[in-house]
């Protein structure tokens, strides 16, 4: 099995340290490269095409929230130059940083960021999270799901027409979204819905590419602004 490839972005040197002991212990898993900043994590992207990209918000220069919009926005561009009408592929972008603030964490999402964890969390977390992304999956920490959802529904006006791309939908494609607003993995979508994951993933990737997201957390955030999904659904 080809090892996940991750670039570790810091500003500081014991913290990328720090990450390449915990992530280099698990087998399946490779740090290619380091970055010490925004600007160096843009490049370093490039040149070393990893699987998942761990970036620092607070950094001197370029910032994470802004290397994570260009990294995400170059990977748009190549899917649309490579293979038009496909979905992205490329580095996801998994958020580390010490300040739990929603400020942070909105707008990494809206930068494109596949997930967000705080530094604090343990090393068990920190690799799971990158094997998540690395799957193309979004990390949805239940305390970030839940203020996604909150976000979410405060912003929605009840009398807004829900999005009319919701019509492009089958009835499957549409089943797949509410279970995805619920937080549902792919294991637990094929289960539920008695298919295959294999299934299950190109699902998923229909559902992302007919309704123009980018990732499943955006998948989550476009349910619930346009009512397929309220809080207090069903687990």
């Amino acid at each position: 099995m080809t090892a996940i490839r991750v670039l570790l972005v810091d500003d500081h040197d014991l913290v990328r340290m720090g990450f390449r002991t915990i992530l280099e212990s698990e087998p399946g898993i490779e740090v290619v490269g380091e970055a010490r900043d925004g600007a160096e994590a843009i490049l370093r992207a490039a040149e070393l095409a990893p699987d998942v990209v761990c970036m620092d918000v607070q950094m001197p220069g370029m910032d994470g929230l802004e290397a994570t919009r260009r990294i995400v926005a170059e990977r748009s561009a190549r899917a649309v130059r490579d293979a038009p009408g496909s979905a992205a592929t490329g580095p996801g972008v998994l958020v580390l940083t010490t300040f739990d603030r929603d400020d942070y964490l909105f707008a990494a999402l809206d930068a494109g960021a596949s997930g967000f964890l705080l530094k604090n969390a343990s090393p068990e977390k920190l690799v799971d999270a990158v094997q998540v992304v690395a799957a193309g999956d979004a990390l949805l920490a239940p305390d970030v799901t839940r203020r996604v959802i909150e976000r979410a529904t405060s912003e929605r006006e009840a009398a807004r027409p829900a999005d009319a791309r919701l019509h492009d939908l089958t009835e499957r494609e549409a089943e797949v979204l509410r279970l995805l607003a619920r937080g549902r993995s792919n294991a637990e979508l094929a289960a539920e819905l008695w298919l295959g994951e294999a299934t299950v993933k190109t699902h998923v990737s229909k559902v992302l590419l007919k309704l123009g997201l980018r990732d499943r957390v955006h998948a989550v955030v476009f349910a619930y602004e346009n009512g397929v999904a309220v809080p207090g659904d069903a687990a």
